[in-house]
């Protein structure tokens, strides 16, 4: 059996957004105080009204909200985070007192607390990939709090952001909320009108590409071009490696689930197990850094293409799964597709599960030159 090759995959999920209700009009807030005199309770005091901030519906047409909620890991349904919503006005966090009463969740019962995290907001000039990608990034170096929800955080994504207009209303919606605005703008001015407008209303800020920007410049003697990717002004020349990665994706994308299996040979890399074990999704991934990929699925009663036996054995590789994981999401998937009940329980019943992989790894160890991951 050939050693196994191993691929670096960066799985980036995202939770869906959660809109926040207004608290419910019964629900107040008092307190009473007893008379030790005459055994008579005081009036409730009323507390007064707590301001809330309403946000520009063009700052929530810009903004694409993105949640990191703290209990997802541990599917927590009964915890929810506050998000922006892009369809609704903006209500910071501030609106939501440890003296007035809980803020509800829509799709929670009634006596489910919001848990309010604080804010960050994510601002770029172009897709906003690179800032969204370094803020999760440190935020894994806060697992331990997130998890246990000792530090629930919601992040807010704003992209496309090119005139200071657009970027001085989202600096000041993150001083009303308290959040923290990190910023990724390859125009100086840009970056210093909102380092500026970070100051003058006291939001914690950080840019995230400039000091790298300079460091580079510096080292190279050369000055940055100030446009954002993607931008009319930039022209990209369609290199060798450009066109070899178009290949490579149109390739696997014939190639996939056993199609053409007279192609093999001219694969880079070749994927077989047996449905649902990534095969595809892992396959796509690899085709975008330029690899010609072909997957072939493992079936119980299909005889193997003869020229998977025939290609290079060190460019094949073997999947398996844990039957439980692999049960969950043929469940998942029989769901979605709307078999009928009886396909739905052959397709992910555990004993078939366990006969599938079973009779996929025997196929693995038989044929040695399957190299298993």
């Amino acid at each position: 059996m050939s050693a196994s090759s191993t691929f670096g995959l960066s799985n980036l999920s995202t939770t869906p957004n959660t809109a926040i209700c207004e608290p419910k009009s019964n629900l107040t807030h008092s307190s009473s105080v007893t008379n030790n005199q005459n055994n008579q309770a005081t009036e409730p005091e009323l507390e007064p009204p707590v301001p809330k901030f309403k946000g520009s519906p063009q700052l929530s047409r810009w903004s694409r909200a993105r949640s990191i909620r703290s209990g997802r890991k541990l599917d927590r349904p009964g915890h929810r985070t506050p998000t922006m919503d892009v369809d609704s006005p903006v209500h910071p966090a501030e609106s939501v007192s440890t003296r007035s009463p809980p803020a509800v969740g829509c799709d929670a019962d009634d006596d489910v607390e919001v848990t309010v995290g604080k804010s960050i907001y994510m601002v770029s000039d172009g897709t906003g990939w690179t800032v969204e990608h370094s803020v999760n990034a440190a935020l894994g170096q806060f697992e331990h709090c997130l998890v246990d929800r000792g530090c629930p955080v919601n992040t807010h994504l704003f992209s496309g952001i090119d005139d200071v207009e657009r970027l001085l209303e989202i600096v000041k919606q993150a001083a009303k909320e308290g959040a923290m605005l990190l910023y990724t703008l390859a125009d100086p001015s840009m970056a210093e009108s909102a380092r500026q407008a970070c100051k003058l209303w006291g939001v914690q800020s950080t840019d995230i590409l400039g000091p790298i920007t300079d460091a580079i410049a510096s080292h190279l003697g050369v000055s940055p071009s100030g446009l954002p990717r993607g931008a009319p002004g930039r022209n990209f020349p369609l290199t060798e490696e450009y066109f070899r990665r178009i290949e490579a994706i149109e390739f696997t994308i014939k190639q996939d689930d056993g199609a053409l299996p007279q192609n093999l040979h001219k694969a880079d890399i070749i994927l077989a197990g047996v449905s649902r074990t990534g095969k595809t999704p892992l396959s796509t991934y690899l085709a975008q850094k330029g690899y010609k990929v072909a997957n072939v699925p493992i079936v119980m009663g299909i005889e193997l293409p003869k020229a998977l036996f025939e290609v290079n054995p060190e460019k094949v590789f073997g999947f398996t799964i844990n039957p439980v994981v692999l049960q969950t999401i043929r469940r998942a998937r029989a769901k979605s597709m709307g078999f009928d009940e009886e396909v739905r329980d052959n397709y992910s019943e555990m004993d078939y599960v366990r006969e599938e992989l079973e009779y996929a790894g025997r196929i693995f160890f038989s044929k040695s030159h399957l190299a298993s991951n």
